[in-house]
């Protein structure tokens, strides 16, 4: 069983799971470990009606409060997902140092002043042209950013919430510049994650596609961790079986965790 790298609490804004539950539930599954990483997407409240901004001080406490409880019984490890936007590059330039952590994912979540959920970042753009903008956009804050983060999270997660959803991706067709964004991860030592969240929302693959992970495979790319982006207890280790062939069919012999954001590395 993997040690799930991908878990939301009430503390983020988009979840009502409380922390011992979502920790319950990875040790009902067997898991050793399990990293909480809740939201902090700063400066967001024009773009959405959801609150991503964490109560940083809060957090740290009600995790450390979490990994007492579960001693002995549990490894509990204190992330966050830090949504990654230009515009607010001074902000994270000084709030990462300030971090004690095991780990940050950066995101993805809002493009072009709209969160990718909105229907409007759609309107007005070919199917191609949102996702291709949301791989751009990506790839510049990569660049501009890989102080903010250690695994890049949920690359194609647009495709979730386009008009038609998957019906008509290929990762082929963005090959190029997801090149570009496999290789600016490996060239500052950064990973990414497999969220497998996208079984949850009825895509039939996880985040990113398998030809996204076989691409990164055979770029070098060694640094992936797994994590199911549960927001409720039941998601937790969700499709992580399935995750375990997928992984070893692209060619991983080993996955990654995290402590205080150095990489360890465990078999598949």
């Amino acid at each position: 069983m993997f040690s799930d790298y991908h878990v939301h609490t009430s503390f983020s804004g988009d979840s009502k799971a409380l922390p011992a539950g979502q920790a319950q539930a990875a040790l009902n599954l067997g898991m050793e470990e399990l990293c909480i990483t809740d939201h902090h997407d700063y400066g967001t409240g024009h773009m959405t009606h959801i609150d991503f901004n964490l109560d940083i001080p809060a957090y740290l406490s009600g995790i450390a409060e979490l990994k007492k409880q579960f001693e002995g019984k549990l490894t509990v490890r204190c992330g966050i997902e830090l949504g990654l936007q230009l515009r607010t590059a001074d902000y994270l330039r000084e709030l990462v140092p300030t971090l004690s952590l095991d780990y940050l994912i950066g995101s993805s979540h809002f493009v072009d002043g709209f969160d990718i959920f909105d229907r409007r970042y759609y309107d007005g753009r070919t199917e191609y042209e949102s996702y291709f903008r949301y791989f751009e956009s990506t790839l510049a804050r990569i660049r501009a950013l890989d102080f903010a983060f250690d695994c890049l999270g949920h690359l194609d997660c647009v495709i979730r919430y386009g008009p038609e959803k998957n019906k008509n991706y290929r990762p082929a067709d963005y090959m190029d510049i997801i090149d570009n964004i496999l290789k600016a991860l490996i060239e500052r030592g950064k990973g990414i994650e497999c969220n497998t969240s996208g079984f949850k929302y009825g895509l039939g693959h996880p985040h990113p596609y398998e030809e996204i992970l076989r691409r990164y495979r055979e770029l070098g790319g060694e640094i992936l961790t797994v994590g199911s982006d549960a927001h409720r207890p039941e998601e937790v280790g969700g499709y992580f079986k399935e995750t375990a062939e997928l992984l070893s069919a692209c060619g991983f012999r080993y996955y990654t965790v995290f402590r205080e954001r150095k990489p360890w590395f465990l078999k598949v």
